[in-house]
């Protein structure tokens, strides 16, 4: 596809990075420098991946951690995908749930098996060229000497405050030991670090991950979930597998955009991109009233379909294929009219996270790990640097949904890396983090590639839209006042948010032969290539 690599429509910190060779985009620099330093001692893309994955662990915690979930799509020639989200605990006692509205944030009833350890071995099984134990030594580094908290984490961190610094139950305790040492969350530019967390990725590193699912640190994490009321057994860490999968995707004019299938919730791009591709939305401008118009109500609709429809594909009622027919997508796009949807019900077809991509002339990864909100459930394994996730938010309670918690099952997830192909070809691997906003996030860098003709950088810069619930729309500051005007006009009940709610996302596109690599201001990020 072509791009301008010298237009920058839109207030940017950043230019694309150009390199022949290798590229890493992250959303925090010394992630990014880890891959580099990976890159530099003779490893391939898939190394680079692993080593970044791990120093994102230490270096943005309040997004990501050792006991997070992990999904990726590589291409060695062809597509791979990874799914390494894992199970609701077996021993999972449902009648915990009974008097709840909804599934508590905090706490052992929000957690469930960890992944991204899993995720990480295997992809360096696969493709690893370095030992495994060299992927961690930068991530080692930061942990035991310390790293300078950067600005948007430093951020993050301050408004997790007042979430977990009140906990006073003995489950909570290590965790606030090791992220609010002082009783604070660090500022920017203070020094962080844990020898706890150094020394768990020793452990990892030198026993290939088994020490995590069967060994020494899987006893501590047991151990702790029965001492304190949780329902981790060792049988759910010891059953903890990632899954191979072919990766899904749709044609979206000239480009073929692929996503992760279900449990994850990629798929609402896809559909979402099916219902607007016969809208032509190229014929207005990128910043129109109509642009905006038809892409929030093609994701409105789609929405409401995988909310209702997708979860651990073992339970799903309703299949890819039907989700994603082109035909199908035909009916739901006829029910976009001029004004907003005021509610988009699901229709029946017929028939806190981090961001990571790497290349090289072989390999190209697209990477996402994820606490799911924030530092995830506030379980901390006392003298380890495991916190653990609370993807089981991902679940309902509502009684016969597809996605109902119950015990051994994969939660519904939001987490999802993209990739893009044309002609059978790799472009490269995209993404945009944060929750809901991720699908939204892919088909704007979609459209605003193919559509608008955007380089990898204005795609990312370019301002935002999220759709929340019924017409409630949140835009970026950014978005001009006769787009939020003529968006109340057609019935969107439209906001303006901060940066903090429109996703954080990186690039990497193969363009004339050379790596254009980019990632934006809305995180702490770095893109670089050589």
């Amino acid at each position: 596809m072509q791009f301008n690599l010298n237009h920058y429509p839109y207030p940017s910190q950043h230019r694309v990075i150009l390199g022949r060779k290798y590229a890493v985009a992250t959303s925090q620099h010394l992630a990014t420098l880890a891959g580099i330093e990976i890159f530099l001692a003779g490893g391939n893309a898939v190394d680079a991946a692993v080593a970044t994955a791990i120093a994102l662990t230490v270096v943005e915690p309040t997004s990501n951690g050792i006991g997070s979930d992990a999904f990726a799509i590589v291409w060695d020639g062809k597509l791979h995908g990874l799914n390494a989200s894992g199970k609701s605990p077996q021993n999972l006692d449902l009648k915990s749930y009974l008097e709840m509205d909804k599934i508590p944030r905090l706490g052992w009833l929000s957690v469930t098996v960890p992944g991204a350890v899993s995720a990480w071995y295997q992809l360096w099984k696969h493709w690893g060229k370095l030992p495994f134990e060299q992927l961690f030594t930068p991530a080692i580094r930061y942990a035991e000497k310390g790293f300078s908290v950067s600005p948007i984490t430093a951020q993050a961190w301050q408004r997790q405050e007042k979430i977990y610094l009140p906990l006073t139950s003995p489950e909570f305790q290590p965790f606030k030991q090791v992220f609010f040492p002082d009783n604070r969350a660090p500022r920017t530019g203070e020094i962080w670090g844990s020898s706890w967390f150094a020394e768990t990725l020793r452990e990892i590193a030198n026993t290939g991950g088994e020490s995590f699912y069967r060994g020494k640190l899987a006893a501590a994490i047991t151990n702790f979930s029965a001492n304190t009321g949780g329902y981790l057994t060792t049988d759910d860490l010891a059953n903890q597998q990632p899954i191979w999968i072919d990766p899904i995707s749709t044609q979206y004019k000239q480009l073929q955009v692929w996503e992760i299938p279900p449990n994850g919730q990629g798929i609402a791009a896809l559909m979402a991109l099916n219902i607007l591709e016969s809208l032509r939305i190229e014929n207005y401008s990128r910043d129109s009233v109509e642009s905006f118009h038809y892409q929030i109500e093609a994701m409105k609709l789609a929405f409401a379909d995988v909310y209702s429809h997708v979860c651990d594909p073992d339970f799903m009622k309703i299949s890819v294929n039907q989700l994603l027919d082109k035909n199908y997508a035909k009916q739901r796009q006829s029910l976009i009219e001029d004004t907003a949807i005021s509610l988009a019900s699901t229709g029946i077809p017929q028939g806190g996270t981090v961001y990571l991509c790497t290349a090289d002339p072989d390999l190209m990864v697209s990477f996402i790990q994820s606490n799911y909100e924030g530092f995830g459930s506030g379980i901390l394994i006392p003298d380890t640097g495991i916190s653990l996730q609370c993807r089981a938010l991902g679940f309902t309670l509502e009684g016969g949904h597809p996605n109902q918690i119950a015990p051994g099952k994969r939660p519904f997830h939001t987490i999802i890396p993209g990739f893009l192909t044309k002609d059978n070809q790799p472009l490269g691997p995209f993404g945009v983090m944060g929750a809901p906003m991720q699908p939204q996030g892919h088909l704007q860098m979609v459209v605003n590639l193919s559509d608008y003709q955007m380089n990898p950088q204005a795609a990312l810069d370019a301002p935002r839209w999220r759709f929340l619930a019924g017409n409630k729309i949140l835009l970026e500051r950014g978005v001009t006042p006769e787009i939020v005007a003529g968006l109340r006009k057609r019935g969107h009940d439209a906001g303006i948010a901060s940066q903090i709610m429109f996703g954080k996302g990186q690039m990497i596109l193969r363009h004339n032969g050379v790596l254009v690599a980019a990632s934006e201001s809305r995180s702490d990020g770095l893109a670089l290539a050589y």
